[in-house]
């Protein structure tokens, strides 16, 4: 006589409730419609709190301009794409690091074409040195600014490099007796949303 055994069911494990996630909304016509047509408030708030701190995290970004995460992001990734944000970058502090003068310098070129232009527009650019490049109206035809540890190897800098760039005839230089502002931000006013 065969035995009846007991059959036990499986053992399911204990339902949990279902998490989806939650997928990033698509943008609104209106959104859209906006973005094509130029920058609007909300790009303008991105690009000045991005230029004031580069650091900040999406959530963080999105919390200061009242917009969500998911917009936010887009709009900022946009906005590097059409080269509205050309990169982020740390700022040093040029005196902890032993750059105690800033320099102005005007230079003259020996003849003011456009083949000599370039030439001295690509020397002055490769110099590390150099910080600013201006091409100039009036009186000269560069203007430059130049950090140095100090005067001597400014100096030195002045008589072995910048002298002897091509076409160079001469140099004037202006020292700055103290920084009353150092900005590397840009103003936005101007492009207060209007429509």
């Amino acid at each position: 006589m065969a035995t009846k055994r007991k059959i036990t069911p499986p053992t399911l494990p204990k339902k949990q409730p279902l998490q989806l996630k939650t997928p990033e909304p698509a943008p609104s016509t209106a959104e859209v419609e906006e973005v094509l047509s130029g920058l609007d408030r909300f790009d303008i708030r991105i690009l000045r709190e991005l230029q004031s701190d580069g650091r900040l995290t999406n959530a963080e970004l999105s919390e200061r301009i009242g917009l969500s995460p998911a917009p936010c992001w887009r709009r900022v990734k946009r906005l590097e794409q059409e080269g509205y944000i050309s990169g982020y970058h740390a700022q040093l502090n040029r005196h902890k690091l032993g750059l105690g003068v800033i320099a102005f310098v005007r230079l003259y070129a020996d003849v003011n074409t456009g083949a000599v232009t370039r030439e001295l527009r690509q020397a002055l650019v490769k110099l590390p040195e150099v910080m600013d490049v201006h091409h100039i109206s009036g009186e000269g035809s560069f203007e430059i600014t130049v950090l140095a540890t100090d005067l001597e190897s400014y100096s030195r800098f002045a008589m072995e490099t910048l002298i002897n760039l091509p076409h160079v005839k001469d140099l004037h230089t202006s020292f700055s007796l103290g920084e009353v502002k150092a900005s590397r931000e840009l103003p936005l006013a101007h492009l207060s949303y209007s429509k």
